[in-house]
């Protein structure tokens, strides 16, 4: 673990038949108790929610900025002269900031936006068009002006396409970039606002069980301070999501917070790598499909000793934009007690669907951060019970 007096992780209680547990861990801008959804903020605001939303809906931490993306805007110095993003975002709870590896990952798709080498990536700025060279060292140092509480080594997530060959070149990189990380941060303990922060590993290896492995256990022995899971299928294809998991959880130490990056499509996909052992994890998903009508709608139920999210429909979510929504007085989930649901109905939020508000947005983000964090409240309290 690097030298960082401020961070801390204890697991608390455990299951008893599963793998799920509480851990408490603690940073520089307060305490997180796992299970933990973490939502994304990725261009340094999460859409259509204030922080005031965001601490009523339940959130503990957030993911706020991307390295990429703050690189292109609004650039380091102004970040700086803002001090940092916690100020910049009116965020003042705990921080996790990505290294800029997916969105490297998902622009090197196209060679004429993106080139990946062995120092880094060469990306053509959106806006000013000149290249912008990310490494190990400049994307550590940009988490550094972001001031972030836990940050993540530079990598380069796996491609699903290209087999074994394309896993195991991305994944030889990412051990390569996890050191040069690694020696940066300690040559930099310190953000330029004063506070340290955790840094975390990331396992990749792609859906190939001896790779995954043979990550896992270079990552445990460098000195970082918890375990993210990465790759293009990490919560993308949640069967083999789960499988990857159950290669990796043996191998990795018990006091250490667990991170599945990208997971969080659906409720029930927080129930399921939980039950397998995560800890926190994140995605774009509740706040992205909210803009576009799809509202989480069900039940939260006990079962065997577990929890599983019981949709109105098949998919989990209802989409609002429907016609039989319009004459609908009931709110959008019954037991819900987010502000939407106590406050809007069903026809009322069809409505303002219908007329593309910007308040039906706001209102849709806060319903679906709200059962994501819900669902995190309930297996907390199930654990603990």
């Amino acid at each position: 673990m690097s030298k960082n007096p401020t961070y801390t992780a204890e697991t608390l209680k455990r299951h008893p038949t599963l793998a799920a547990r509480v851990m408490r861990f603690t940073t520089a801008h307060g305490e997180v108790m796992t299970p933990a959804f973490m939502p994304v903020g990725t261009r340094a605001f999460v859409n259509h929610m204030t922080p005031t939303d965001l601490s009523a809906s339940g959130s503990q931490i957030i993911l706020g900025g991307n390295t990429y993306h703050m690189l292109c805007a609004p650039g380091t110095d102004f970040i700086q002269q803002a001090g940092g993003m916690h100020r910049m975002m009116a965020w003042h709870g705990p921080m996790l900031t990505d290294s800029g590896g997916f969105q490297v990952f998902s622009l090197s798709k196209n060679g004429k936006l993106c080139r990946i080498d062995e120092d880094g990536a060469h990306f053509r700025h959106p806006l000013t068009h000149q290249t912008v060279h990310l490494t190990p060292q400049s994307s550590i140092l940009t988490q550094k002006i972001i001031g972030a509480d836990i940050i993540m080594v530079f990598d380069e997530c796996t491609p699903e396409q290209g087999g074994r060959v394309a896993a195991e070149k991305a994944m030889a990189r990412t051990h390569r970039w996890l050191q040069e990380s690694i020696d940066t941060h300690l040559k930099h303990p310190l953000t330029p606002y004063g506070h340290p922060q955790a840094l975390f590993g990331i396992i990749q290896g792609g859906s190939f069980r001896d790779l995954r492995e043979q990550s896992t256990e270079i990552i445990v022995n460098t000195p970082v301070d918890g375990y993210a899971i990465g790759g293009e299928v990490i919560g993308f294809d949640m069967v083999k999501t789960a499988e990857i998991i159950d290669w990796v959880r043996p191998l990795l130490p018990e006091n250490h917070v667990r991170y599945t990056m990208g997971v969080g499509l659906r409720p029930q996909d927080l129930l399921d790598v939980v039950a397998l052992g995560i800890d926190i994890f994140d995605c774009v998903a509740p706040t992205r499909n909210a803009r576009h009508g799809a509202l989480y709608c069900g039940t939260i139920i006990e079962e065997n000793n577990w929890l599983r999210f019981v949709g109105e429909t098949e998919q989990g979510h209802i989409l609002i934009k429907k016609a039989v929504y319009a004459s609908d007085n009931n709110p959008i989930m019954a037991d819900c007690s987010c502000y939407t649901c106590k406050n809007f109905s069903r026809a009322s939020l069809h409505f303002l669907f219908k007329q593309k508000s910007s308040l039906f947005s706001q209102l849709a983000c806060i319903h679906n951060v709200h059962v994501m964090q819900d669902v995190c409240r309930r297996m907390r309290e199930l654990i603990l019970a």
